[in-house]
């Protein structure tokens, strides 16, 4: 139980945040012994304890991304107790400062949100998000923009068997045992295989620079959503439909590889890389009363009910993160 009298000014923040993940051993903390190349999480706390908190800095991550992959919106939640009875600082302030001490880091905080005490970035995200970029007809990755290097997969082919994708993703939606797209890890005795994809969708995407660049190019996009994903799912399922658009494996052939339920079924080498994927948004979402944004979205957390149904939502494409009431249900 937490004292009242110690920490009265205790506060619990919603963070999101993106960054370039080339240069970053994943998203979440790494071991003392390995830190050649830290984590995200390892920044975020360091930036975190330069605002010299009166409590031991702890994040907890939402979402965990292999080292090289990258995020357009993550999250994490996080306690602040400032010294000397202060306040606990607003958002817009704590956000200002976090980016402050990060520095030239290639990460940066987007938004923050006061959350009540017993709110859970990872156990309460009702959704994620995942984008994969594909770039066609490049020979070489030095032929791309500076602005897309190490931000896609590039594939040397000039086109896709789309339609065949399609099928294929077609195949992968709803719930399913997804164990033949899972990586081995040491959390894999103790994860359910079973996941429900709620989105598989391949669609034309763009450069970053594509009003800029002198040459024309092809990109594509695959997107994933979930509640949760196992461990490489995205990628695993990323390479397979890549090989079905390249006439590598047919529709039926991947049919086969996810009834077989075995991540030893799995082709070698025909998982994408990481450095295609990127992390596009978590979503939340919690049920209940009705309440006004004017009067609350800006309202101490103490106010905010806790039958409150708030949304925090991160999209991808316009790169933010906004908080909003949505009304009763009848």
């Amino acid at each position: 139980m937490r004292c009242a009298d110690n920490m009265h000014n205790l506060a619990r923040y919603l963070i999101f945040f993106q960054y370039i993940g080339t240069k970053y051993r994943g998203a979440t903390k790494v071991p003392p012994h390995q830190h050649d190349r830290k984590g995200v999480q390892d920044h975020l706390e360091d930036a975190i304890r330069r605002l010299r908190p009166n409590n031991p800095v702890s994040l907890s991550v939402s979402s965990r991304t292999d080292s090289g992959v990258h995020a357009l919106s993550n999250s994490a939640h996080f306690d602040l107790q400032r010294m000397k009875d202060k306040p606990p600082f607003t958002e817009d302030v704590l956000v200002e400062a976090l980016n402050y001490h990060l520095g030239t880091e290639q990460i940066r905080v987007t938004r923050a949100y006061r959350v009540p005490d017993n709110f859970h970035a990872r156990y309460r995200a009702q959704s994620r998000t995942y984008i994969y970029r594909i770039a066609l007809g490049f020979s070489h990755h030095s032929l791309l923009p500076l602005t897309d290097c190490e931000l896609c997969w590039n594939l040397s082919n000039t086109e896709l068997d789309v339609e065949a994708m399609r099928e294929a993703a077609a195949m992968l939606v709803g719930t399913h045992d997804f164990s033949s797209f899972r990586a081995i890890s040491t959390d894999t005795p103790f994860k359910s295989p079973v996941k429900t994809l709620d989105v598989v969708d391949i669609q034309p995407g763009s450069s970053f620079a594509s009003a800029h660049f002198h040459r024309e190019f092809s990109f594509w996009e695959l997107k994933f959503q979930s509640r949760s994903f196992l461990y490489k799912q995205v990628r695993r399922m990323t390479g397979a439909l890549v090989a079905v658009g390249q006439r590598r494996l047919s529709v039926p052939q991947l049919r086969d590889i996810m009834e077989a339920r075995d991540s030893l079924i799995y082709p070698k080498h025909l998982a994408a890389p990481a450095h295609g994927l990127f992390l596009a948004r978590v979503d939340y979402r919690e049920e209940g009363e009705q309440v006004r944004q004017n009067r609350l979205s800006k309202a101490p957390t103490s106010q905010l009910s806790s039958n409150a149904e708030i949304l925090f939502v991160s999209p991808w494409q316009e790169m933010y993160s906004r908080i909003d009431f949505a009304s009763l249900r009848q």
